[in-house]
């Protein structure tokens, strides 16, 4: 038998059938967008978002007033309370500028984005940004989507493992610390970017955001501490951003703890990327009051710049594609979602606690 003749590699056959594959996913994803597209659910509506900003604007002030005609009472706690919420839902309107969903114009979804998330939220927009934008890229991959990266939460056992000190107490007790942890998410949130604002290297609107939030600071703080006696004012402060990061936190974790991690090299192409990390929650038009349009988790990674008004009957179109071509579509309610968090950080936490069973630790005094 000549060389010609001898049968191809069994790595090559694998090649060509994985590559066939790759190719039939993609031109998959083009057909679903092509669906997508053809019932016009990237039509921008900016009448929606500008009705829901006057309502937020007036949440807001409404609020204001409260703080200052109840004064010097306890009832005021309840007054921070409303804060957090109506805060959250800047965020989740400032994210979805951010994604280009609120205005036709990327400058203008950038100037109303850098509006709400600094003087509404008091968060950089431009960090902001820089994260999560990598986060779409590589959702659940390891070294490449920075909110699964190693911090006071580990979300793989390799992290767990290998997290030391005060942190390694926490790892070890993450599972019933996770929601807890959530309270302090919104004093991380604030503090993370502002230190952003002040370290080297080019930021866009560094300046503009330096002045902005500052201003933001200086009068809510102004009002806070002028209206309520001091103690009463830092338990304002408390309340306020207690209730912040915990709504942040219950409207974020479901949207991909618990769902496969991707190892750090892996290849996969856009529609299993997206859909298999994801997981949304059932729940329609109050899961997407609520959350803020987050419950479509899944069909927002794969059309980002969708509306959230669309986001519905998108997910009737992605389900069915997903259906019939085999791509698991994951879907729980709130509770479930909730559970499945915890269940996995308390997982990854275990590995924490028997780290001693791992040799690699052990060998470097981590176990």
């Amino acid at each position: 038998m000549s060389a010609t003749d001898a049968p191809a590699p069994v790595r090559s056959n694998r090649g060509i059938a994985a590559r066939a594959e790759w190719e039939r996913r993609t031109n998959s994803f083009t057909q679903l967008a092509q669906q997508v597209r053809a019932a016009d659910l990237n039509a921008r509506r900016p009448g929606f978002y500008l009705v829901l900003f006057g309502g937020l604007v007036a949440a807001l002030a409404a609020c204001v007033a409260g703080m200052v005609l109840l004064g010097d009472s306890w009832f005021q706690l309840l007054i921070a309370a409303a804060l957090g919420i109506v805060f959250t839902q800047f965020a989740f309107l400032g994210h979805e500028a951010s994604h280009r969903q609120v205005f036709a114009s990327g400058p203008a979804n950038d100037r109303f984005g850098r509006l709400l998330a600094t003087v509404f939220v008091g968060i950089s927009y431009a960090w902001w940004m820089t994260k999560h934008t990598r986060h779409h890229g590589n959702p659940n991959q390891i070294g490449r989507d920075p909110d699964i990266a190693p911090g006071w939460v580990s979300f793989t056992d390799e992290d767990a493992v290998f997290a030391t000190g005060f942190r390694a107490w926490i790892t070890r007790r993450q599972g019933w610390l996770f929601y807890p942890l959530m309270l302090l998410l919104g004093l991380d949130l604030h503090q993370a970017s502002i230190r952003r604002l002040f370290r080297p290297g080019k930021l866009d609107g560094r300046a503009t955001e330096l002045a902005l939030i500052g201003t933001r600071f200086a009068l809510y703080l102004g009002l806070v501490f002028w209206v309520m006696p001091l103690g009463m004012a830092f338990a304002f402060l408390a309340v306020q951003l207690g209730v912040f990061g915990l709504y942040m936190g219950i409207s974020f974790a479901p949207n991909h703890i618990g769902m496969p991690i991707v190892p750090h090299g892996a290849k996969l192409d856009f529609l299993d990327k997206q859909v298999l990390t994801s997981r949304n929650v059932s729940g329609g038009w109050w899961a997407t009051a609520l959350m803020g349009g987050l419950n479509y988790q899944i069909e927002h990674h794969l059309f980002p710049g969708m509306p959230r008004p669309h986001l519905s009957r998108a997910r009737v179109l992605v389900r069915e594609h997903c259906r019939a071509h085999g791509v698991p579509y994951v879907e729980n309610n709130l509770g479930a979602a909730l559970t499945i968090v915890v269940r996995y950080i308390n997982d990854v936490g275990w590995a924490a606690r028997h780290s001693f069973s791992c040799p690699a630790a052990a060998s470097m005094g981590r176990g």
